[in-house]
């Protein structure tokens, strides 16, 4: 079965397309990096619904390192008329495929999702790790700039703050925790951090419309079998009926956010969020322990946590903070309601997964 057939994904859809803004959406066309990945083709999902539902005459375009991979992704999906995939590698040092690609194309939006995003990649691609969000987002940038009237939207994370080596509460967007510079792991939040400077750079020497989420952990029915990340872990396991692997005890507190939370949410700043403004993405009632965690999701499979220590490569790529909460009062002022708690979150993430029967790819 595929996602498009599971009841639970196709009302997810349903859902999240009446969220969006119809005015601001209708006849553009969007190009969205990353289209492959767990929130990028989550959000072009989202739009080819809302396409098929309301009638928006959207041209969505997804930008892959592998164009074969994108055309599997997105078979069976709704609209597909309205869907092209080009394959384009945004960590090439050298810039000049995207450049070249770019320039010949007109967009109205720009979705810059492409990263890696999980610890075994940060440590086996460490420079694609950086220059997907460097090189990357300056094609896009480069692109936006010359398109008047266009709008980039880079996805950024709550890895740009760090550890809250205070103790303090949560992280407000102004607020900014302390990263070791000099490490392997930094490169992903160090990347973020300059993409985010990058794109206060563009808006004011190019006058670049650009909007930027800051996104929580993220998870959700969209996850990649590959992702390495502890929930991603977490859910395989509950998926296969395992117990669930801790390699830590568990204390390390995050605010985590559901994939429709936070596609939708990246629509929304999209259409309606303050140019050059950072805001926070996460679900509501998701403040919670890598323990906590691990139980709620033993708990709804059936199976137990068991400890266990990690190999030297995740360890690589394994974040040092302990605690990495965040604040949403900016969001909720900008007028957007995250709808999935924790527990409805992995409820449905297990059940969307084992309605079809595994990942998506």
């Amino acid at each position: 079965m595929t996602l498009y057939e599971s009841t639970a994904y196709k009302e997810l859809l349903e859902k999240e397309a009446e969220r969006l803004d119809r005015d601001c959406f209708r006849d553009k066309r969007v190009l969205i990096t990353g289209g492959t990945g767990m929130v990028g083709s989550l959000i072009t999902d989202i739009l080819l619904c809302a396409d098929e539902k309301l009638g928006l005459d959207l041209n969505v375009t997804v930008a892959t390192r592998n164009r074969g991979k994108a055309l599997r992704r997105f078979e069976n999906c709704p609209c597909a008329e309205h869907l092209e995939a080009v394959e384009l590698d945004l960590s090439d040092l050298s810039g000049r495929d995207a450049h070249d690609t770019l320039a010949a194309r007109h967009f109205d939006y720009y979705i810059h999702c492409a990263s890696t995003t999980h610890p075994r990649a940060y440590s086996a691609e460490p420079i694609a790790t950086m220059t997907a969000n460097l090189f990357g987002l300056y094609a896009l940038l480069e692109a936006a700039s010359k398109n008047k009237g266009s709008r980039l939207c880079f996805l950024s994370s709550v890895e740009i703050y760090g550890e809250n080596k205070a103790g303090e509460g949560d992280f407000a967007e102004k607020d900014m925790g302390f990263i070791d510079c000099n490490t392997l792991r930094a490169g992903y939040p160090e990347a973020k951090r300059a993409g985010e400077a990058l794109c206060m750079a563009y808006a004011e020497e190019r006058g670049c419309d650009t909007v930027i989420p800051r996104l929580a952990r993220t998870y959700g029915p969209t996850l990649l079998s590959s992702d390495s990340k502890a929930l991603s872990q977490f859910i395989k396991k509950a998926v296969h009926k395992e117990d669930i692997v801790l390699k830590s005890k568990g204390t390390q507190t995050y605010s985590y956010c559901f994939a429709a939370d936070a596609a939708s949410a990246v629509l929304y700043l999209l259409a309606k969020g303050k140019s050059g403004e950072a805001v926070n993405v996460l679900s509501p009632g998701s403040d919670i322990s890598l323990k906590d965690l691990s139980e709620k999701l033993a708990a709804l499979s059936g199976t137990r946590v068991v400890y266990e220590l990690p190999d030297d490569e995740e360890k690589k790529g394994y974040s040092t903070a302990t605690r990495a909460t965040l604040s949403g009062e900016l969001l909720k002022e900008r007028g957007f309601k995250a709808g999935y708690t924790i527990d409805e979150g992995l409820a449905l993430t297990l059940k969307i997964i084992n309605e079809i029967g595994g990942y998506t790819v």
